[in-house]
């Protein structure tokens, strides 16, 4: 028979209740890793990665309990820590039925989109399961307050400091195999940090919490202490280093939609070359081998570090680049000021704006970064058929690009869009029914399937591009495709070099650095000055490109990157970790290669030391300068002359179809989208059949 009796007894005992509080709450944990968040984990030690996390946290946490001498204060304290713990938990399981993402501090305190969700309209997402998360507490409750009730003391011996140190002791070295288990299968894990969810899914939701705070801290102080004195050298800089444009080239593509191509990890190399006689990439050899309507580059090269995709997204949208550590996006992106393309060309040029992406909208913050770079439409994977077939990253690129078509037809021209490919994305997950190509057989299986995947992205643009002709948006538009950043690592390139015709045994850093090229092709139905374009440039160099062929003038704003096509075009191509190429050096941790040969020079017996000293003092006061702007976010002290800064409580990216069919309706006549100018009919019947 239950008697209270026993479990007041039973109350006495430290190690069980703290083992009891422990389980109870390791198991709302898993509950909710399962039930209400979608972590994508994947493979056994994945799992067995998130079955461990919670333990770690939750015996250091609770553990704190043991260092409090008498029983009746510490249980209060257990019990608030654990009431603490678990309003964390369901306050996570709230917001991300919402918002398919985690609670920041900067959420909490109301510097983000927390104050529209987590309010009245928290009470619709509640669920008849989430009792679970509260009933332990309800039971722990009761018997504090029967215990209390009786008002007798309880006999209990403290328990010796040198097993409460113990305790935390043994939390501290499970977190350490936490954590290494956690870099080794994803490395980079705190650095990069590109998803909330993989820090959950890795290290569980308090050290998110933690490290969310440490990383706004460290933000907050940085910011607290800048001011406009130190925009002084930027603009400086930034106004000599600009490089006017080719007036043959500039506003060539003026009033024409602008349809961005983002090549998830697609490297240069790619481009005509043959698997077995076949070609790997066939419709994107035509476009850029298009020498009358194709500017495309043979020297381009990616720029990103940690924050890779979003690296290179940053670059493209901004012209400031990434960081020395982690990803821009997801460190400031949440409340830093820029002027990115979206609202620079919205507000020069009356374009519209959209992204395309078949992920999560909180991958690299874009949820929250889109916003505040003036995107008026975000369609995430939140917008495709939940029934669409997933590989990797997001749904496959087929069936992503082709329900964009009933979002990008409401769009008012011109628009600017971006479409974020996925499929083409490490570790190149292919399976026979998808992916009809021959894999490379080096006996490494990235490098061997990394074909597979790239021609599969290739058949998918090829029918995008169908569709595109079909519905006449093709003719009036200009097409930039680019390479976001490698494919294949540098600790798998020897394994590809026999593909490439290279000896994988003389293969060196200048090889490495070398594979760093990446397309970008700007292709312009109608343009009959196209070519190959032999000039050095990097990622950071597409924004005031872009701008200037579309007849908008970089001049007063702040970018880093000079006109690909100017005369004055600067060719040193910085990376992110200092070292640089150029047309006839690349210079690579202090030593210098000559392009030509591959081979270490010697710049002062070549005469050419003062240069390569210029152009790394250049690259290190480019890279610094950059890094300062961002990291203070100095951009809201500075506003161009006819730019009005973007707000970010503008943009909602909830029901967006309804909302730009509503501008279709008002607009009326004057309606410029791609429906409205096949008489209020879908375009969709257009988009050839998925093969």
């Amino acid at each position: 028979m239950f008697r209270m009796d026993r479990v007041k007894k039973a109350f006495t005992n430290r190690w069980l209740i703290l083992l009891t509080v422990s389980v109870l709450f390791w198991t709302k944990t898993i509950f909710a890793y399962y039930v209400d968040f979608s972590l994508g984990v994947q493979g056994s030690v994945q799992y067995f990665i998130l079955w461990i996390n919670p333990i770690a946290t939750t015996l250091l946490i609770f553990g704190l309990f043991l260092y409090v001498k008498k029983i009746k204060p510490a249980l209060i304290f257990l019990f608030l820590l654990d009431l603490l713990n678990t309003v964390i938990l369901y306050l996570n399981v709230i917001f991300y039925r919402e918002f398919t993402d985690f609670v920041t501090i900067k959420s909490v305190l109301g510097f983000s989109k927390v104050s529209q969700g987590i309010s009245g309209s928290s009470f619709a997402l509640m669920k008849v399961h989430d009792v679970l998360y509260w009933i332990d507490l309800l039971v722990f409750l009761g018997i504090l307050i029967y215990i209390f009730a009786k008002r007798k003391e309880i006999v209990s011996k403290p328990v010796k400091k040198t097993f409460a140190i113990a305790i935390s002791c043994l939390s501290a070295l499970i977190f350490s195999v936490n954590l290494s288990m956690s870099e080794a299968n994803r490395p980079q894990l705190l650095q990069r940090t590109f998803d909330r969810s993989y820090i959950v899914k890795y290290l569980g939701l308090d050290a998110f919490t933690i490290y969310d705070g440490i990383k706004t801290e460290q933000t907050n102080s940085v910011r607290a202490h800048a001011s406009s004195n130190g925009l002084t050298d930027i603009l400086k800089y930034t106004k000599q280093h600009y490089a006017a444009p080719d007036p043959s080239k500039y506003g060539i593509a003026k009033g024409k939609n602008i349809i961005v191509i983002h090549l998830e990890s697609f490297q240069q190399f790619l481009i005509n070359m043959k698997v077995d006689g076949q070609e790997v990439t066939p419709f994107l050899n035509s476009i850029g081998n298009d020498n009358k309507q194709t500017l495309a580059f043979d020297n381009f090269f990616h720029e990103v570090g940690q924050g890779k995709t979003s690296d290179a997204e940053n670059m493209l949208e901004t012209g400031t680049f990434g960081l020395p550590q982690g990803s821009l996006f997801t460190q400031l992106g949440n409340d830093n000021t820029f002027q990115g393309a979206p609202a620079i060309l919205n507000q020069q040029a009356g374009y519209s704006s959209a992204v395309f992406h078949g992920n999560v909208g909180s991958f690299w913050n874009r949820d929250h970064v889109y916003k505040n770079l003036g995107y008026q439409n975000f369609f995430d994977r939140s917008y495709f058929n939940a029934s669409d077939e997933s590989l990797g990253y997001g749904i496959l690129d087929k069936d992503m690009l082709k329900e964009t078509v009933g979002h990008l037809e409401h769009l008012q021209q011109p628009f600017y869009s971006k479409f974020l490919t996925v499929t083409n994305h490490t570790p190149y997950l292919t399976d026979d029914k998808n992916f009809n190509f021959p894999s490379l057989k080096t006996g490494d299986s990235t490098v061997d399937d990394y074909v597979r995947t790239a021609h599969y992205l290739d058949e998918s643009l090829r029918q995008f591009f169908d569709y595109l002709k079909a519905s006449g948006v093709y003719q009036n538009s200009i097409f930039m495709i680019y390479g976001d950043h490698f494919g294949i690592s540098d600790s798998n390139n020897k394994d590809l070099a026999t593909a490439l015709g290279k000896d994988p045994t003389t293969w060196s850093k200048f090889d490495d650095a070398q594979m760093q090229r990446v397309p970008l092709m700007f292709h312009i139905p109608g343009y009959t000055g196209g070519g190959i374009q032999h000039q050095y440039g990097g990622e950071i160099d597409v924004l005031p490109t872009l701008l200037h062929l579309v007849g908008v003038d970089s001049q007063k704003y702040i970018q880093f990157g000079t006109d690909l096509f100017s005369p004055k075009h600067d060719q040193t191509v910085a990376f992110r970790n200092g070292d640089f190429v150029s047309p006839n050096y690349t210079e690579l941790g202090g030593q210098t290669y000559d392009n030509k040969t591959g081979q270490v020079v010697d710049p002062k017996a070549l005469g050419i030391a003062p240069t390569i000293d210029a152009e790394q003092k250049q690259v290190k006061q480019a890279l610094s300068l950059s890094d300062k702007l961002n990291q203070e976010n100095l951009l809201r002290f500075y506003t161009p002359a006819g730019f009005t800064p973007v707000d970010p409580k503008k943009y909602d990216y909830h029901d967006l179809d309804q909302k730009n069919a509503a501008i279709e309706k008002q607009k009326g006549a004057q309606s410029t989208s791609i429906y409205s100018k096949n008489g209020n009919k879908t375009t969709a019947a257009l988009y050839p059949p998925i093969q």
